[in-house]
């Protein structure tokens, strides 16, 4: 395909769909890709359109590849997607490189009836010639690049969109394992401890410049420069397991031990009581991650007790260092036994330890949803950001949120927002 084909092919493709497509054909391949990945990839391609294969190679590897063994499977899926129009092998100079995914010759059948591939030897669809630029195109699905996503299409794709609610426990089983694969990063922040550093934006550091005199008889003939090095924020995870929220638990517990096994994050649960789950979710076996925990907290499927879960932890752990500078996310629906103005002061302490507050709530995804519970309402003005995270799709939402820079500059510390802003 040349350039000016895959130009036109891709000219009027919604760039989130392309990167959730691309991504989910990486995916069936074998190949780790997030839905924060996905993400990454539509805000690149927004800034890099696909004009070229050569950028849309490029934009595709930065965004969705995090290591060198996953190139040849990258490379093949990329070459099998697009059409052919970059080889593995003249990119690699390898001449040895397996053959492209799809090469061989296979028939499927799109949900509107058409042949993505033919067993007879006939150019599939996706390789279709392209319409010249100018002609009439009643159909705007027929055009290569769309056949291309329906080719990627997942049979469990319907799943990203489905709530957790409604999930049977087989496709519950397959969802944990897909929300404990995703990736959270947080803000970083200057730690204490220096590096050495170029001149350019750093300070003069004499500890270092001393010591390295000593080797030219005291004589400083170079200077040193150093700056702080930079660390992730700590993660906190407050996970509501009451009652009202166990249709969701099991999933965001998923969250909670993949964040902990590879974010070092601390994860609590509460209903009545609050609960430190940090060490059994650490265990690398999801399930039996999940079995600890539930056996450590005894108030599971209870009552909720937010503002005296949040007191508790606040003493406990946070006012000790554990959400100083933290991004808390907190994953209730705000039905809360405790009277508003209890969860209120509660929440205006932990804004003044906390760096961000996410608040996850899956009841927001409904069409009518208003914050009017009294513990909603009253938790809501102290928060960053607030989110749904009731489907897969949804969580990308919720890692967004997680590594989204600081939105309160310029407030006074512990000073409530007003509702519904920064969200």
């Amino acid at each position: 395909m040349t350039e000016s084909a895959l130009r036109d092919g891709l000219a009027g493709v919604d760039a989130a769909a392309l990167a959730v497509g691309f991504s989910t054909a990486l995916r069936r391949a074998g190949l780790p890709s997030s839905p924060d990945r996905a993400a990454w990839l539509a805000q690149a391609l927004r800034l890099v359109p696909p004009t070229a294969r050569e950028p849309l190679y490029w934009t595709c590897r930065v965004a969705l590849v995090s290591s060198h063994d996953q190139l040849p499977v990258f490379d093949a899926v990329f070459s099998a997607v697009f059409d052919g129009t970059l080889d593995p092998a003249d990119t690699r100079g390898d001449a040895n490189s397996p053959p492209a995914i799809g090469a061989a010759e296979h028939t499927r059948t799109a949900p509107s009836g058409r042949r993505l591939a033919h067993a007879d030897g006939q150019v599939p669809a996706s390789r279709a010639p392209v319409a010249a630029p100018g002609e009439a195109n009643d159909n705007e699905s027929d055009t290569p690049a769309s056949e291309a996503i329906l080719a990627m299409a997942s049979p469990d794709e319907h799943l990203h969109e489905k709530s957790f609610a409604e999930l049977t426990p087989e496709e519950a089983a397959h969802v944990r394992q897909l929300v404990g694969r995703i990736v959270l990063a947080t803000p970083e922040r200057r730690s204490r401890r220096t590096r050495q550093w170029a001149q350019s934006g750093a300070k003069l550091d004499l500890r270092r410049t001393i010591r390295a005199a000593r080797r030219t008889g005291g004589d400083a003939s170079s200077l040193v420069y150093a700056r702080r090095r930079p660390r992730p924020r700590r993660l906190v995870f407050l996970c509501d397991v009451s009652g009202s929220m166990e249709p969701y638990t099991q999933v965001f517990l998923s969250l909670l031990q993949g964040a902990v096994a590879g974010a070092q994050a601390e994860a609590f649960v509460f209903s009545t009581r609050l609960t430190r789950l940090t060490r059994q979710l650490s265990n690398r076996n999801a399930d039996k991650a999940l079995a600890l925990g539930a056996a450590a907290a005894p108030d599971w499927a209870g009552g909720t007790r937010l503002a005296e879960s949040l007191r508790r932890f606040i003493d406990g752990y946070g006012r000790r260092g554990l959400a100083r500078g933290a991004v808390i996310v907190l994953l209730s629906d705000g039905w809360a036994q405790d009277a508003p103005e209890l969860v209120d002061a509660q929440m205006a302490r932990l804004r003044r330890l906390a760096y961000r507050i996410v608040w996850v709530n899956p009841r927001k995804a409904g069409t009518d949803y208003q914050p009017l519970a009294g513990g909603m309402a009253a938790a809501l003005p102290y928060c960053d950001a607030f989110v749904s995270g009731h489907n897969y799709t949804a969580l990308t939402e919720v890692a967004t949120a997680i590594r989204a820079g600081d939105q309160r500059r310029g407030h006074p510390v512990g000073c409530p927002l007003q509702p519904g802003r920064n969200l």
